[in-house]
């Protein structure tokens, strides 16, 4: 039997990609924020980012990547979260490996509020106003982080705007992602899930967790697939991508487009482990001849601290616990502290199931943390 392809990983949070790689028979090389213990089973090899604060920076990561193909020929580098507020990196790394996803240049104009705005507007997909001046009506607003994601860059429209911060009308509705496989030409829609927030008192749309398939109408989500479709053609996508919806009875509205694999991999994994690889191969300019196949319904959720923790327990982790925070980890309060996940037979089973796994960690963390939280 021939040797697994290497290809190296660069991510917030690396480990979902690691595990979609192992299930497309690559062997994984990952560069993240945490170096989890999840991660460090699945990868080959592992570096974590010196400060996760800061972020990505281009030579550090160019070194480490170089530092963790010594000895392999990685077929190239698939990218994560991490890169939407510094897409300049991605033409750093271009120079160096062979980068499966959106170029820096799609990136940025994915990303650019303005730019998104005026796609949809001229294809007539709904999508609330945006400006970049305090509105006279600031509980109708919010403010955005360009470039942010996961729901912590989300403030009310009274708060004090910063550089990079622009304003969205509010909107109602329920969050649905629908993700897509692109070649820069052609979109598959892969499926459709609904999320929802873990709400703190300083971070009110901060994501919770999401469940496939999605729980609304089979006619709304044909109206969201397309919408996706057609913002995915507008900017030339590659790879894995997602776009966020609000949907309701009355209509939806498109929010933000992710130009990379993103949150919802976890419940994308599909019956023949094929994802990681249709990743690849889309971006090389090939779609998928046959659909992939998802067979049960499945729900991730975050669990975050209660408290700050100046030391992460050791604790006995479920099998359905990933991501898991090492200890002796510093944590601050509303600090991610793993993924809980499940599968069921149909959507809300899944997501039952992971509310209930969600209740019992917090408690067993609870319990094991008491001497260590600081209030």
């Amino acid at each position: 039997m021939s040797e697994a392809q290497s290809v190296l990983i660069a991510a917030a949070s690396g480990r979902a990609l690691a595990a979609a790689a192992g299930r497309s028979g690559f062997k994984p090389l990952v560069v993240d924020f945490f170096a989890d213990d999840d991660t460090r089973a699945l990868a080959a090899a592992t570096a974590q980012v010196a400060d996760a604060e800061r972020g990505f920076a281009a030579d550090e990561l160019v070194a480490q990547l170089h530092a963790l193909a010594a000895g392999e020929s990685p077929t190239g580098i698939v990218y994560g979260s991490g890169f939407e507020d510094r897409p300049e990196i991605l033409d750093s790394l271009a120079q160096h490996f062979f980068v499966f996803g959106n170029k820096a240049a799609i990136v940025a104009k994915a990303k650019d509020p303005r730019t998104l705005a005026a796609l949809c507007r001229q294809r007539a997909i709904p999508h609330p106003e945006i400006r970049f001046d305090p509105p006279p009506d600031p509980g109708h607003w919010l403010i955005k982080r360009q470039g942010g994601g996961g729901g912590i860059h989300i403030r009310g429209g009274d708060a004090e705007a910063e550089p990079g911060d622009y304003y969205q009308r509010r909107v109602t509705g329920m969050p649905v992602s629908i993700l897509l496989l692109a070649d820069g030409l052609d979109v598959q829609a892969l499926g459709a899930s609904s999320q929802w927030t873990a709400m703190s008192s300083t971070l009110p749309f901060r994501f919770g967790g999401a469940v496939r398939p999605a729980q609304c109408p089979g006619a709304q989500l044909a109206a969201l697939a397309g919408a996706a479709r057609t913002i995915a053609r507008a900017l030339g996508l590659v790879g894995l991508n997602s776009v966020d919806f609000l949907a309701d009875a009355d209509g939806f509205h498109l929010l933000e487009v992710n130009p990379r694999p993103g949150a919802t991999l976890d419940i994308f994994a599909d019956k023949d482990g094929a994802l990681f690889a249709a990743h690849l191969a889309a971006c090389r300019g090939h779609l998928p001849a046959r659909p992939l196949v998802f067979t049960k319904a499945a729900a991730t959720a975050i669990a975050y601290t209660p408290c700050e923790l100046p030391s992460m327990p050791a604790l006995t982790w479920p099998d359905w616990c990933k991501d898991r925070q090492r200890p002796g980890t510093f944590l601050r309060a509303g600090d991610p502290v793993c993924t809980i996940s499940a599968e069921a037979e149909t959507a809300g089973a899944a997501r039952a199931l992971v509310g209930e796994r969600l209740a019992l960690f917090e408690n067993h963390l609870s319990r094991k943390a008491q001497k260590e939280c600081v209030a």
